[in-house]
């Protein structure tokens, strides 16, 4: 189909109004990792009490790597991206690697989210803290 003139312009005009790269709409949009362990190692919740956002994280770990993780979001898009990109960011990674990754890092494997919505990947960093923090608190003693 042949795009006049009128349509591309409406198009330019719709990706200046949408202040969300394809990489978070993707992740929005066919979330990775989503639903439950139900064998999980340690499990997380927070949430956002100015927004609304909840997220649930569960981690599954062996010898020390996380080889499964899984998460629960209700939220908004932005919610819902960060939550899915940290599962892709953290699965494989040592508890020791784990434990480095960041909200700056989440918004830039997104391709970025608008200032307003950073408290979104603040929400995956800190139910990543979490459930490390419940692993370490289940296995102490353990040599994990």
């Amino acid at each position: 189909m042949l795009r006049t003139n009128l349509n591309l312009g409406a198009e330019r005009q719709m990706s200046r109004l949408h202040p969300y790269s394809d990489k978070v709409m993707d992740h929005f949009t066919n979330p990775r990792n989503m639903g439950e362990i139900a064998d999980a190692d340690a499990v997380a919740d927070v949430g956002n009490p100015a927004c609304g956002d909840m997220m649930r994280l569960y981690i599954k770990v062996e010898d020390g790597k996380i080889v499964d993780v899984k998460f629960k979001t209700f939220g908004c898009g932005a919610a819902i991206a960060a939550s899915s990109m940290l599962t892709e960011i953290v699965k494989g990674k040592t508890i020791a690697e784990a434990e480095k990754i960041t909200n700056r890092q989440v918004i830039d494997a997104l391709g970025g989210l608008p200032p307003v919505k950073h408290h979104c990947s603040v929400m995956a960093e800190e139910a990543l803290a979490n459930a490390i923090k419940d692993y370490r608190l289940k296995h102490q003693g353990s040599g994990s």
